[in-house]
């Protein structure tokens, strides 16, 4: 009896420590799960990068410091969180605008300062709108090493304002300011078209804003301005003068001839008459007009009529 009653107790105690041996094995599979849950929850963003539209994905291999020559498009990519990093180019249209007010550009005085042909100071406001060649953006990459903000703001900036002084500085500042500003414009762009092509760049319009000389320099050309179009004025006004003086002596001259040709005409009108007259015709012309009657006169005289002879 008491032999059974100690084998009972033996048994429970043993099934009991194997119950609780499998309910810490579940535990610990169950928190292992969670364990790894978690990790992956932690590790899969890192894991999968993603594009957003309208920029591509440069691929920057850390171990080596390579870059893959073909970026990435928009949308959801896989990567190695240890070994690769990825940075985002934009390769929609851009506008850089480098001014000296804050609300226009960047919060700093980025105004682009150059020296006209006479060594005068002129400040710019300027804006450039690009695009980058998407299959460029790798070596773009690969060449600065920055983002594209930094790439704006440093070298593109620095070539914006070498290009404006090869131009600017060909020029006389009243030129620029004045009747060639456009070519300025034009020529500024043609020059960072060519140089930032090679990078990707591709430039689409150049502007001057605004442009800033020496408050004295402006007065300067302003009153030079003041008195050339006085000069015109005068040149203007002479030259109608003239013109009305020629017009008159041209009239006069005309009126002279005229006169002069209708003297002509007349006089030659008389030599002609005076030549087509003979006694002949005056006979004939009196003859035509005689009615017969022979003159009344006092006294016992006949009147003779004398006759012109032939």
């Amino acid at each position: 009896m008491g032999s059974s009653i100690g084998d009972r107790l033996s048994s429970v105690g043993f099934d009991h420590l194997n119950g609780g041996s499998d309910m810490g094995r579940k535990i610990r599979r169950v928190l292992g799960v969670i364990v790894v849950l978690l990790a992956a929850l932690v590790l899969l963003p890192t894991t999968i990068t993603y594009v957003n539209p309208g920029f591509v994905g440069i691929v920057i291999h850390r171990a080596g410091g390579g870059v893959d020559k073909t970026p990435l498009g928009p949308g959801l990519h896989l990567k190695n969180p240890l070994t690769t990093g990825i940075e985002e180019y934009p390769v929609y249209m851009q506008t850089l605008v480098l001014a000296k007010n804050p609300v226009e550009g960047s919060p700093a005085n980025e105004e682009i300062n150059v020296n006209s042909k006479e060594g005068q100071p002129i400040s710019l406001d300027v804006s450039m709108s690009f695009e980058l060649d998407q299959d460029k953006t790798p070596a773009l990459y690969s060449t600065f090493r920055r983002d594209i903000s930094s790439i704006q703001h440093g070298y593109v900036k620095q070539s914006i304002r070498q290009a404006l002084q090869e131009v600017v500085g060909n020029e006389e500042i009243a030129a620029v300011i004045g009747p060639k500003k456009a070519e300025a414009v034009n020529q500024t762009q043609l020059l960072l078209s060519q140089r930032l092509a090679q990078y990707g760049i591709i430039v689409k319009q150049f502007t001057i804003n605004e442009l800033r000389a020496p408050p004295a320099v402006i007065e300067a050309i302003n009153q030079k301005n003041v008195m050339q179009q006085q000069s015109l004025t005068a040149q203007n006004e002479l030259q109608k003068n003239t013109f009305n003086a020629q017009g008159d002596s041209i009239k006069a001259a005309g009126q002279a001839k005229a006169i002069l040709s209708l003297a002509e005409s007349q006089a030659k009108a008389n030599e002609l008459l005076s030549r087509s007259i003979t006694p002949n015709l005056v006979q004939y012309e009196m003859a035509k007009k005689w009615d017969g009657k022979m003159p009344q006169v006092s006294g016992s005289a006949i009147p003779m009529i004398q006759m012109p002879k032939p």
